[in-house]
């Protein structure tokens, strides 16, 4: 093989932003864009991916933490001031409220003066992965389901250029999924879309639509796997779309995807190892030209300790564009083709991945199959959390060769960027001012013409562009679709059978018993996840090694209100609470608990934290009275378990 002077054309390079206000991510954007990202990628606040306005209750704490908060048409038009979207590739990680999210974007464009029919970019719009792995769905799955395709059905006729869904693989992958489970069930995701998809455009039109259906995958360390993973998804793909869908032409048999690397192998301790890390999980998809990413986004090597910097994101899209400008790899064709161990692991991935399909399949395609993939992804997850434990993964910095210098890149406090508390009153008083000042005729005429499309089954989007000029929020929206199609509760994933898994338990579970003997009854742990963050991964795997290991657990799911966590401590009577938080909510919410605890008379009863917290957090947490509280660092399941033990023995003691 040689060498040709006709290089490749780069991916697009994105960084993953958004946070605080639409204001100062506008600011970020036009810096990024400025130093060589050539697409946007937003990430929204949790509020506005779980369709509530930012003074509601549940919002509290959650406003411009985790992305940007946006909550009507003057937010949208903020947030991309001075960026013209006709020129733009944009992609909006976006999925229960998708519909109306990429209304206020067809809104603005308009207001700019753009073409709708030249827009370019994505929106995920997969709500079935929110089920089993990042909890921002709304509604039950079919309403669900027909809401993804009225995006579909629509860009089809107004904006071709649109990826009306994008197929997101990447959050399976941190649930815990097997390469196996990744392909299989974003496959099956794929398949329930354009299944029902088939009824609501022409025929002549769906195999274009087909070829507009995108994927959003996960590039984990195992990085010659991820590479064989990434060509399986594109051989099977195209099996799909022949042998299901009949399309004949190759130009829409294309796997097309984006991606961005694990988040999940990222580690606290030793950080500086996560720029290595991410650098070979980039080579696992845009080495082989044949599966090679059209869009790439990198996480920051502090991720796992905060919100990262301006600078540290520059640091990740210095990576991409070092890769495919100053090294050769885009001068050469394929460098796999013809290899007999690529070729091997390929078929292996592949077959497997079909005989889950073919189950998935006879349950009745994915949408019936929610339960039984979110338990898979649980125990995938377990399994691989033992591994780690047990040594036989090795994490270099966390379970082998942990002593190290002290990094440098940590040091001081602005090691990561915080949001300022006065954000979330400052942002509730511009919606404030924004609904005194729309025409509240307008406003409830839009929602009223919202209402009868969705419960008539007509497209929602033209009524939701016509909310969106209305000046109605995203509250509102989401609230008519909560009135109409109802509001669930996906699965856990947690039975409560304990599993088979017994190694390294023996001794924790003799523990629980003499405990639950003095206590009079089994000792009773009750797991929350407070706020809006449905990263449920690690609660989840709390609770079903509590239940491993003896303990009487209850796990209830994600999204609840510190009230709801603090009535079920009560009604339940825990000997200890545990509450999760990811989304770096954890001051008001945990402040809050713990005020309810005392006024329930649970003052008694002690509470543990885990979540992505800083050092100083931490303390501020031991202040209110939380007895400990976990980072990512703290690994070990078992270590926790026998802490939660500690912490009940007391009562025990009380008891007798």
């Amino acid at each position: 093989m040689t060498g040709t002077p006709d290089r490749d054309r780069p991916w697009l390079f994105r960084t993953y932003a958004g946070h605080s206000t639409a204001e100062k991510s506008n600011a970020l954007y036009r810096a990024n864009l400025a130093k060589g990202q050539t697409g946007l990628s937003v990430a929204f606040d949790l509020p506005t991916q779980t369709g509530y306005d930012s003074d509601h209750e549940l919002a509290r704490g959650e406003v411009g933490k985790v992305g940007v908060p946006i909550c009507h048409l003057g937010d949208m038009r903020s947030l991309f001031r001075d960026i013209p979207l006709e020129q733009m590739n944009t992609s909006m990680t976006i999925n229960a409220t998708a519909p109306w999210l990429l209304a206020l974007y067809i809104a603005v464009a308009e207001e700019q003066g753009a073409r709708i029919d030249r827009l370019q970019g994505t929106v995920q719009n997969d709500l079935v992965k929110e089920y089993l792995s990042r909890g921002t769905y709304i509604c039950p799955p079919k309403p669900s389901l027909a809401m993804i395709t009225d995006v579909a059905a629509y860009t089809a006729e107004h904006l071709p250029k649109w990826n009306p869904m994008n197929v997101c693989s990447y959050h399976l992958q941190e649930a815990g999924a097997t390469p196996e489970q990744e392909l299989a069930f974003a496959l099956a995701t794929a398949i329930a879309v354009l299944d029902d998809l088939r009824a609501k455009v022409p025929a002549d039109r769906f195999p274009a639509m087909v070829g507009r259906i995108s994927f959003f995958v996960n590039a984990g360390i195992r990085f010659v796997t991820e590479m064989c993973k990434m060509r399986a998804f594109t051989e099977l793909w195209d099996e799909i779309c022949r042998e299901r869908y009949g399309i004949e032409d190759e130009r829409f048999r294309r796997f097309r995807y984006g991606v961005q690397v694990n988040s999940l192998g990222l580690t606290e301790q030793q950080p500086e190892n996560n720029v290595y890390r991410i650098l070979i999980e980039m080579l696992a998809v845009t080495l082989s030209k044949k599966a090679r990413a059209r869009a790439v986004q990198l996480p920051a090597w502090n991720e796992a300790l905060g919100l990262p910097r301006p600078w540290d994101q520059q640091w990740s899209l210095r990576m991409q564009q070092i890769l495919a400008y100053e090294t050769d790899l885009l001068e050469y064709e394929d460098l796999f083709d013809g290899n007999p161990v690529v070729a091997a692991k390929v078929e292996e991935l592949k077959q497997g991945a079909r005989d889950e399909l073919a189950l998935i399949d006879s349950m009745g395609g994915a949408i019936a199959a929610i339960d039984y993939m979110k338990a898979r992804l649980v125990e995938s997850n377990a399994e691989r959390i033992m591994r780690i434990e047990r040594g036989e993964t090795v994490v270099v910095g966390v379970n082998r060769w942990t002593e190290g210098e002290p990094s440098p890149l940590v040091a001081g406090d602005g090691a990561i960027l915080t949001v300022d508390p006065a954000v979330e009153s400052e942002q509730i008083e511009r919606l404030r001012a924004w609904r005194a000042s729309r025409d509240e005729t307008a406003v409830k005429a839009a929602l009223a013409e919202l209402r009868s499309a969705a419960q008539e089954g007509r497209n929602i989007m033209p009524a939701s562009i016509a909310c969106a000029k209305a000046g109605v929020t995203t509250g509102e929206w989401a609230g008519v679709m909560r009135a109409v199609h109802g509001e669930y509760r996906g699965p856990t994933g947690v039975s409560a059978s304990p599993s088979n898994r017994t190694e390294g338990l023996d001794d924790i579970r003799e523990a629980v018993d003499a405990v639950s003997a003095r206590l009079g009854r089994r000792l009773k742990f009750v797991v929350g996840k407070p706020g809006l963050d449905g990263h449920s991964n690690g609660a989840e795997q709390i609770a079903a090694r509590a239940r491993d290991c003896g303990m009487d657990i209850t796990y209830q799911g994600i999204r609840q209100t510190p009230a709801q966590i603090v009535a079920t401590a009560a009604s339940e009577g825990a000997h200890v609470v545990g509450l999760s938080i990811l989304s770096g909510s954890h001051l008001p919410l945990v402040a809050e608990v713990m005020e309810r605890m005392r006024a329930a008379g649970l003052e008694h009863v002690p509470v543990v934290v885990g979540g992505i917290i800083p050092e100083e957090d931490k303390a501020r947490l031991l202040q209110m009275g939380v007895a400990r509280v976990y980072t990512p660092k703290d690994f070990a399941l078992n270590r926790i378990m026998k802490d939660v033990v500690e912490l009940a023995s007391p009562r025990a003691v009380a008891a007798e």
